[in-house]
């Protein structure tokens, strides 16, 4: 056991070698910041789903919800709530790991807490089929301390901690109907000091069914002798975001929404954190469901009256605030510079960029880095589990998050297959996925586009028509459009299912030279995977079974406009 927990340190340093060599990496194609004093929501236009972040000194650290992807529960670094990084992940492989050795779509890390006590940081997160863990460190770059069980229960989910000014702890949660029976309930736990132990089996301290169904998410605060819940209700699209306030911890409490869609586009808004700047501003971070681009972050200005925090602004005039679109930046007291979480990769380094992640834990024989010597990544082509009929349990799919409503991921590779069937390509992933791939065939090297529509419940692929070509070394580019479903353009693509908050519509193509790229197949919606965003990435793979399976080299991955 110390052998693997210090090799989930030692990869956990690996990817933050990358993060910290790549802190001023600048997309092409979002950038939340104006360069004018001001900002754009989201801040982070990608499926950072159930984000919290807390202020240590003047830096500003963001956890959010992995699920079943590793590595897992992503460390995002900012000084201005505005420009974002992506620090490492508290563990790139994840426990129990005869379970997570395998996908498991929807389960794995669901919404985290974030906490700084007694000069560390602390985690606590659900895993909503064993229980709540917690992990800590003095370091949020890490290494953090192994996944410690402090709750084992079926259903309790979206845990914070909270340590009160009279030396009490507590830790407060939802509940989760799927997993435990119950929901839109709020628990309250009474907690060890050293945050390792529940004390007692938990309390009720707010019921939603009445005019908040779907309470979760629960975070504790103390302000201006208040105890606040902050917390979403009504469900992650149409939903609100409640505060509640009690003299005395344990309620009773009482409530105001605080933040709404109202007139704004931004449906939802939901789950997130509050926090303060050195110069005491308030401003509260939340995610917005917008289907296959995920769950993106928002930052909205607090304000507040009379001990109610206003969240966003009330253009209305009902007491609600609602999101902002753009506002003047939070005054941090210093300006610093533009910069993005990581995206393209050109595979340069000895370590994997720290946007990747895998479907499942990675085992030895996905992959090797080998930037310091070649200059690329090299994907083994795997064979797929046993009886696959889709890609849908299939592990080392290595994918990144959508980054922007519109963008291109371009990649170049050389594809050494050593039998029939290996096959390597770039894919679209979520419960329907799409992917442009090269086959070994008897006529030669093959490519073609393949969709699975509904590969949760099992339906199998459609392969389009396979065109020969002459190259090992290939180009593969798909481009991401978003399309409102009420336009012409979208009707011309007589696309059944349709989202209200529009629709990421994909194009596959290819070239051989770099330069023309031919178009190849039909126009594919991305659609949302369990609880994520659609994914963008690549992958290896083979069918049935051999002494030695042949490899692609990845030269380097590039999202554009």
């Amino acid at each position: 056991m110390k052998y693997i927990l210090s090799s989930i340190l030692f990869l956990s340093t690996c990817y933050l070698a990358v993060a910290q060599k790549n802190s001023l990496y600048v997309s092409k194609v979002w950038v939340a910041d104006n360069g004018d004093g001001t900002y754009k929501n989201p801040v982070l236009h990608a499926d950072y789903s159930d984000p919290d972040l807390i202020r240590v000194g003047d830096d500003y650290y963001l956890t959010a919800s992995s699920f079943n992807y590793v590595p897992s529960l992503p460390i995002l670094h900012s000084k201005d709530l505005i420009n974002w990084t992506i620090i490492g992940h508290v563990f790139t492989k994840q426990p129990p790991f005869e379970t997570y050795d395998s996908v498991q779509h929807g389960g794995g890390v669901w919404a985290p807490a974030i906490r700084y006590h007694n000069g560390e940081f602390y985690i606590y997160y659900p895993d909503p089929d064993l229980g709540i863990y917690m992990v800590k460190s003095k370091n949020p770059s890490g290494p953090w301390s192994a996944p410690l069980l402090v709750k084992k229960a079926k259903g309790w989910i979206d845990p914070c901690p909270f340590w009160d000014e009279d030396g009490k702890a507590y830790l407060i949660n939802g509940m989760a109907g799927s997993r435990a029976g119950i929901k839109s309930s709020l628990i309250l736990s009474q907690m060890s000091l050293d945050g390792t132990t529940l004390l007692d089996d938990g309390v009720l301290i707010f019921d939603g069914h009445d005019k908040n169904p779907t309470i979760e998410g629960p975070k504790m605060y103390k302000h201006n002798g208040y105890y606040y819940i902050m917390a979403p209700a009504g469900g992650v699209g149409k939903g609100w975001e409640l505060a509640m306030r009690s003299k005395n911890i344990y309620g009773p409490y009482e409530q105001k929404v605080v933040l709404e869609q109202g007139l704004s586009t931004t449906n939802g808004p939901h789950q997130g954190g509050w926090v303060e700047t050195q110069t005491g501003e308030s401003w509260f971070l939340h995610f917005q469901d917008k289907d296959a681009y995920g769950r993106i972050a928002h930052l909205e200005p607090v304000k507040w009256l009379n001990d109610w925090p206003m969240m966003g602004t009330d253009k209305d005039g009902n007491g609600i605030g609602e999101p902002v679109l753009t506002y003047q930046k939070p005054n941090v007291g210093k300006t610093y510079p533009i910069e993005t979480p990581q995206e393209s990769d050109e595979f340069n380094n000895n370590q994997l960029g720290p946007q990747w992640q895998w479907d499942a834990n990675p085992q030895s024989n996905f992959c090797f880095p080998a930037g310091s010597s070649y200059g690329f990544l090299r994907l083994y082509n795997v064979p797929v589990p046993e009886n696959s009929v889709n890609f849908w349990k299939v592990p080392n799919l290595l994918t990144q998050k959508f980054p922007a409503p519109n963008f291109s991921a371009i990649t170049k590779f050389t594809f050494t297959p050593r039998t029939n069937d290996e096959e390597t390509g770039l894919i679209i992933t979520g419960i329907d996925y799409s992917y442009l791939s090269v086959k070994k065939t008897t006529a030669g090297l093959v490519v073609y586009q393949t969709k699975c529509i509904d590969a949760e419940h099992g339906k199998p692929e459609q392969k389009g028509i396979e065109t020969v070509v002459n190259n090992a070394t290939l180009y593969f580019k798909v481009s991401i459009k978003n399309i409102d479903p009420k336009s012409t353009e979208y009707k011309t693509f007589n696309i059944a299912e349709n989202s209200e908050y529009g629709n990421a519509l994909c194009s596959f193509s290819y070239s051989e030279d770099g330069k023309l790229y031919k178009v190849i197949g039909e126009p594919f919606v991305a659609k949302k995977g369990k609880w994520v965003g659609a994914k963008v990435g690549i992958f290896a793979i083979r069918r049935g079974k051999t002494y030695e399976t042949g490899y692609a080299d990845y030269d380097w991955f590039r999202i554009e406009k």
